[in-house]
């Protein structure tokens, strides 16, 4: 990207509140290196309006994956995903950033900065569901599990019946495996059926192909190629990068090859 290119700098308001600091640097490097317009959205309507008018200017994002795969499925929706690269700068916490970070994009902010600047534009897969959702980098069907809640504690009257509990059936050794009934068909090949109980079902586009793993419980994972996915059964969720969707009783994926661009580092190595 040579520094006469105009930018597009949206800002998000989580990254302005999180790590003002940082956000003021990335914004002094990009308006030294190049032509910049900033943008400092409040709201989502208010983030839509500002890639609706970017023009002919060069779309960057400050913020942490959600940002990221607002701007992409905002795009997408718009049918303008192709039109040009997108570029992050990412700020935000740790656990925010994993998917930026698994697509090559440089863990600090500066050196983020400097490879909108003079990076190289990578393609990128895109999965893409029947509602217009889209993945940039895993899916896992149910979606999976997050930390456990910290139980409050517990009350005299709650202790005795977990104990009269505990005395009349003893705690099992190990914690019951959680399976679901899924019907999972890649290209209209049938993997699994409700019939056939699964743990899971996860998910990863790579090479303009969908990585497909089945996971049945107590028996080993099997692997799939295909382009299309479609997952049915009874209500189900689904994690998408960050967004936990659903429930719902079918969706399809379908893998689109080199869908976007995201501006990289010159030796930044990516999956999609």
């Amino acid at each position: 990207m040579s520094a006469h290119d105009q930018l597009l700098v949206v800002i998000d308001p989580v990254a302005r509140r999180n790590d003002g600091e940082s956000v003021r640097i990335a914004k002094d490097v990009l308006c030294a290196g190049a032509e910049a317009k900033i943008c400092l959205p409040d709201s989502p309507e208010e983030f839509s309006r500002a890639l609706a008018r970017r023009g002919a200017r060069r779309p960057v994002v400050i913020g942490d994956d959600r940002a990221l795969l607002r701007t992409v499925t905002l795009l997408h929706r718009e049918r303008e995903l192709g039109d040009g690269p997108l570029s992050l700068v990412p700020i935000g916490a740790p656990g925010s950033l994993e998917v930026a970070h698994a697509l090559g994009v440089p863990q600090n902010a500066v050196a983020a900065a400097r490879a909108v600047l003079d990076g190289t534009v990578r393609r990128l897969d895109l999965l893409v569901d029947d509602s217009d959702g889209v993945v940039l980098g895993d899916l896992s069907i149910p979606a999976a599990q997050g930390a456990a809640a910290v139980p409050a504690p517990p009350s005299v009257w709650g202790t005795c019946r977990s104990l009269v509990r505990t005395l009349v059936r003893p705690a099992p050794g190990q914690v019951a495996i959680r399976t679901h009934r899924l019907r999972v068909e890649a290209d209209g090949v049938l993997l699994s059926d409700v019939n056939a109980p699964v743990e899971g079902v996860t998910v990863r586009s790579l090479a303009g192909t969908a990585e497909i793993t089945v996971h049945p419980p107590a028996a080993p994972a099997f692997h799939a190629t295909a382009h299309t996915l479609t997952v049915s059964g009874p209500d189900f969720r689904y994690r998408a990068d960050t967004v936990v969707s659903g429930p719902v009783r079918r969706r399809t994926w379908t893998v689109r090859a080199q869908a976007w661009g995201l501006t990289l580092p010159k030796d930044a190595e990516a999956y999609g």
